[in-house]
């Protein structure tokens, strides 16, 4: 079967040869295929006049050019806005991703840093679209983000079973967007997210920078903010702090509520600490607990990666649970640990997606403005975040020495320059990295 993309150029250039160019984009400058199958090709144009004028003097051609590459009748439908949405309310049927049962309200820890988004999250399970719309929970990587988003995708599902509940990453909308585009399936990409009940966008800041897909999104929140959907979102950081974000889009998301997660304070990580093992059916004595509380402190998931590293240690190695014991088995999770440094290919592959600069470009010799600000950046986040050498960092990007330099002192003379905003961006990238680990 050919590509929907595939066909409706063609027919296009079949109604072209017989109509003349200007008659065609008079016609089908706005009209979209909807599905294409065995029996039916579906179009759709919102204009209702291009619709009846199609019908009337255009099947035919269409039906010539799927003969020609089917060798079979296929019957042409074209739907107006309204026959649209009645299409799809026929064909779409409620979706729900089966989430990890574990994350729910109930397995959630609250403590100081996390019960004003616990609460925000729990009032908007209770009553959709009717407490805070949008809800946006920000705050670093590993401290419950993602188990609120999926505790309220539960709740409502629990509350609502015929609701359509859609969930996406943010670079996973991308890469939705850019395949539809490639296979001209716009109309099914935005079926998706549009008819959603429960719009979930987990990682929302990696949608920044990318025209198109800020573009999209912007409609689609649109959509469903009209036709009073929820939406939840969560990022590393507030909208303010997303730089390459459009305007419109963070004062959109200022209209609901945003609620911030920060590292859990000790009581917090104490608790979280006893829930894991319980869940885990281990027993562990309060010096082990206390050990690991004070040693793993940013993040709550390395905290119950810990908690299961000794249980696997326990029973793989027979190891006894007592303070020396866990030091040595767990040694690897402190911060500050080596293994969290970033390579310098992730930081150029951020930098590159950064300033919308190939990598190739970046390690070649091509001298704009945009590309040699991108260059001394990634030269100098390596610098800061990695062991390499000033002579590695050049052969990591294909520079000598001196180059490697003079690009870092650039940098720093410029971070130094009251005003300016190389250390936002600064700050920006390092999140971007930081969230890879």
């Amino acid at each position: 079967m050919y590509s929907s993309a595939y066909v409706w150029a063609k027919i296009l250039g079949h109604i072209e040869s017989r109509m003349g160019a200007t008659v065609t984009s008079t016609w089908f400058d706005d009209a979209e295929v909807v599905e294409l199958n065995d029996q039916q090709l579906i179009l759709y144009t919102p204009s209702p006049f291009r619709k009846d004028v199609i019908e009337r003097r255009c099947t035919e051609y269409i039906q010539d050019a799927m003969r020609e590459l089917f060798e079979k009748e296929i019957q042409v439908v074209v739907l107006n806005d309204t026959e649209l949405n009645d299409y799809r309310s026929r064909k779409e049927k409620p979706r729900f991703v089966e989430f990890n049962p574990q994350f729910t309200f109930e397995t959630f820890v609250v403590g100081s840093s996390n019960e004003f988004a616990h609460g925000a999250a729990v009032a908007v399970a209770n009553n959709p679209a009717g407490a805070y719309n949008p809800l946006l929970i920000y705050g670093p990587s590993g401290l419950g983000k993602t188990h609120l988003l999926y505790a309220i995708a539960a709740e409502i599902h629990k509350q609502h079973p015929n609701f359509n509940i859609v969930y996406v990453k943010g670079d996973q909308f991308t890469n939705d967007l850019i395949e539809a585009l490639q296979q001209g399936r716009n109309m099914e990409f935005r079926g998706k997210y549009r008819n959603a009940d429960l719009f979930l966008m987990d990682d929302i800041q990696f949608i920044a920078g990318k025209a198109s897909t800020e573009e999209e999104f912007f409609h689609t929140f649109n959509n469903l903010y009209e036709a009073k959907k929820q939406i939840v979102l969560t990022s590393d950081r507030p909208p303010e702090e997303m730089l390459k974000l459009e305007d419109r889009l963070k004062t959109r998301f200022q209209w609901g509520l945003l609620a911030d997660i920060i590292p859990p304070d000790y009581e917090t990580r104490m608790a979280i600490i006893r829930n894991k093992a319980v869940s885990l059916g281990l027993e562990l004595p309060d010096d082990v607990c206390t050990y690991i509380a004070e040693n793993i402190t940013t993040n709550i998931r390395q905290i119950e990666g810990a908690v299961k590293k000794i249980m696997a240690y326990r029973d793989l190695n027979g190891m006894t649970i007592d303070v020396p014991s866990v030091s040595r088995a767990i040694r690897d999770m402190y911060k500050g640990k080596a293994g969290d440094l970033p390579t310098p290919s992730l930081i150029v592959s951020e930098v590159s997606q950064y300033y919308s600069v190939s990598e190739s470009a970046l390690r070649g010799t091509l001298r704009n403005k945009g590309t040699v600000e991108a260059r001394q950046v990634a030269m100098y986040l390596i610098r800061q975040l990695t062991s390499l050498s000033l002579p590695d960092i050049g052969e990591e990007l294909n520079k000598d020495h001196s180059t490697v330099v003079y690009s870092i002192k650039q940098v720093e003379k410029r971070l130094a320059t009251p005003g300016n905003n190389l250390k936002d961006v600064i700050r920006d990238i390092t999140a971007n990295i930081n969230n890879k680990l």
